[in-house]
C-alpha cells in the first residue's frame, strides 16, 4: 500500500529515514496519519537490516501536534470512541518508544503538542536552532495527557509544571537546557550535523545498542525493588554481554588495535 503521510528511504548501512510528510498542515497527524505511522513503525521493528532510524519532518515543521479539524470530530464520537481513539495515539508513541534500535529526531522546525511526543520518544534529539518547542494544548482547553509520560521522563516533574501550565513556546535552546534536546546547531548545519551523529551510533556494536536501550530500562524498573534488585540484573547483563560474539570482537578489536567487523558497514553510504 503507498504511503500517504510518511516517507521511508533507508541505505546499505541500515540507516532508515522517517520523513514526517504532510507539510501543508505542518505534519500535523490525524486517525489516519497515526494507523500509518504505526504500521511502518512495526514493519521496521520486523527488518532485520535496519541498524538505525531518523525521523524528521518535511517542510517548515517537524509536527505541529494533531490536526485540529481531526480533534473537533471527537465532539461526535462516544465515551468509549474517544477513548479507543487516545489509545491509538498512546501506542503511536509507545511504538516510538520501544524500537530497540536507536532512534534519532531530527527536528528541523516546529514542534509543538503531540510533536514534543514524538520527539521525547527518540533516544538522541538535535534540533535547528530555528525551531520552536511548545505544551499549547491548555492554550485549546486541552491536555497534554497521553504524551506526558514520555516528555516527563526527559523533562521531569519542573519543567512539565512551568511548560504543560502555561502552553509558553520555547526556543531549541531551552529545550536543550530541559534536556528535551541533546544538541543544538544552525539550520544550515542541520544535515551535516546529523550525518555526524549518524556515523557516531554506527560505529558501535548494533546488538550492544539494544542491549543498552534494554539495560536503561531494566534499571529504572528495579529501582524501587532495592539495590540488591539493581545489582543482580546489572551484573548479570554484563557477565552476560561480554561473553557473545560481539563483546568478543570488539574487545579483540582494540587490542588488535584495528576497527571491529560492525563499523565497516558505516564507513560510507
Amino acid at each position: 500500500m503507498p504511503l500517504k503521510y510518511i516517507k521511508i528511504e533507508s541505505d546499505r548501512r541500515g540507516v532508515c529515514r522517517l520523513t514526517l510528510n504532510r507539510p501543508e498542515l505542518h505534519n500535523a497527524f490525524n486517525d489516519e496519519f497515526i494507523l500509518e505511522l504505526i504500521h511502518a513503525l512495526q514493519d521496521l521493528k520486523k527488518d532485520k537490516e535496519v541498524r538505525l532510524l531518523v525521523v524528521t519532518g518535511e517542510g517548515k515543521s517537524f509536527c505541529a501536534g494533531a490536526d485540529l479539524n481531526w480533534m473537533k470530530r471527537m465532539k461526535d464520537y462516544s465515551d468509549e470512541e474517544n477513548y479507543q481513539d487516545s489509545v491509538r495515539l498512546s501506542n503511536l508513541f509507545e511504538e516510538l518508544n520501544s524500537m530497540a534500535i536507536p532512534v534519532i529526531a531530527q527536528v528541523n522546525g516546529a514542534t509543538l503538542g503531540g510533536g514534543t511526543g514524538l520527539v521525547a520518544s527518540c533516544d538522541y534529539v538535535i534540533s535547528s536552532s530555528e525551531a520552536k518547542f511548545g505544551f499549547t494544548e491548555v492554550g485549546l482547553g486541552l491536555v497534554p495527557a497521553v504524551i506526558s509520560p514520555y516528555v516527563m521522563a526527559k523533562i521531569g516533574e519542573s519543567y512539565a509544571r512551568a511548560y504543560f501550565l502555561s502552553g509558553e513556546r520555547f526556543s531549541a535552546d531551552e529545550a536543550l537546557k530541559m534536556q528535551l534536546v541533546h544538541k543544538v546547531v544552525k539550520s544550515d548545519d542541520l544535515s551535516g550535523a546529523t550525518d555526524k551523529i549518524i556515523e557516531r551510533f554506527l560505529s558501535a556494536g548494533p546488538g550492544a545498542q539494544v542491549e543498552a536501550k534494554t539495560l536503561i530500562k531494566g534499571v529504572f524498573a528495579r529501582m524501587t525493588k532495592g539495590e540488591e534488585a539493581v545489582k543482580e540484573y546489572t551484573c548479570r547483563t554484563i557477565a552476560r554481554v561480554r561473553t557473545t560474539a560481539e563483546g568478543q570482537e570488539g574487545m579483540s578489536a582494540l587490542l588488535e588495535k584495528r576497527k571491529p567487523s560492525w563499523s565497516i558497514k558505516g564507513e560510507d553510504s
